[in-house]
């Protein structure tokens, strides 16, 4: 069973493994049309394409953030849809550094109890660094019967914000460090971060090249900095939108640091009332 991360070899090798599913992620929040664009030009062989806003989210109201999870029972139906039962390994991969694919591995992993859940390391950029192969042929599944068992795995606005600045909670930021600071935003209304919360850049995960995660005891080391003592189990992972933060929840878990939770609302969904303080600057605030 691979949880976490799968290298582009093993991929390889189970291409024809009828007990693996692979998904192709690929997505740009600019050009919501690219990844299945890219995927109809090529994809790693038996790969079907989930895309951001269709597949892995619901509908935003404005109030609960750009990408809110879909219902859950149409995310089970979905991964039905798509063949991936109980003992299924399910492989997921993008372009962009893994922020897409890390968001489908933590709806199956800790949202909906799918073990069997990993990422590609290096995504499409590794696969190809290894000389393997693509398709466009769309390969027909057969459907299985998808098996949730919810965990507790979030937390919404109202938790966020009963523990501000408390003990209890460590807010981890991972967008990149000007729009956290306040600067360059293009996504979201409203400017800053939530006070309190601190920053981890998700690509500070990978290494120089920023195609594959950096070793488990280095990725350790950088959290445990972060952390000051702090146990795992009191961070809350957040972003712009609930979809970057799954990166940095996936490091700490490569890194042996587990327990953390995902805000899936984040930024977008606290800056949607005025009535919410937020803060600017590189400090925390």
């Amino acid at each position: 069973m691979f949880d976490k991360l799968v290298d582009a070899a093993t991929l390889a090798a189970h291409l024809d493994d009828p007990s693996w599913r692979i998904f192709d992620c690929r997505f740009d929040l600019k050009n919501t049309a690219y990844g299945e664009q890219a995927y109809a030009k090529g994809h790693i062989p038996g790969a079907l394409y989930l895309h951001l806003d269709r597949d892995l989210s619901g509908r935003p109201n404005g109030k609960n953030g750009r990408h809110p999870l879909p219902a859950r029972e149409d995310f089970v139906a979905k991964m039905s849809a798509c063949g991936v039962g109980p003992e299924t390994q399910v492989v997921a991969y993008d372009n962009e550094g893994g922020i897409f694919a890390s968001r489908l591995w933590w709806m199956l992993r800790f949202w909906l109890g799918h073990d069997k859940a990993a990422l590609l390391d290096g995504g499409l950029p590794g696969w190809r660094r290894a000389k393997l192969p693509l398709e466009t042929e769309v390969r027909p599944v057969a459907p299985a019967r998808f098996v949730a068992k919810p965990r507790d795995s979030q937390v919404d606005v109202g938790f966020v914000l009963a523990h501000l600045r408390a003990p209890d909670m460590l807010l981890i930021d991972a967008r990149g460090e000007d729009r956290y600071a306040g600067e360059n935003e293009t996504l979201d209304p409203v400017a800053g971060h939530i006070p309190g919360a601190v920053n981890r850049f998700y690509l500070d995960n990978l290494d120089d090249a920023g195609c594959f995660f950096k070793p488990a005891e280095v990725l350790r080391a950088e959290f445990e900095d972060l952390l000051d003592g702090r146990d795992p189990r009191t961070v809350v992972q957040q972003c712009g939108s609930g979809v970057t933060a799954c990166h940095n929840l996936l490091a700490m878990e490569i890194a042996g640091l587990s327990g953390s939770k995902l805000y899936v609302g984040s930024w977008s969904e606290w800056c949607s009332d005025p009535s919410r303080p937020i803060a600017t600057g590189d400090q925390p605030g």
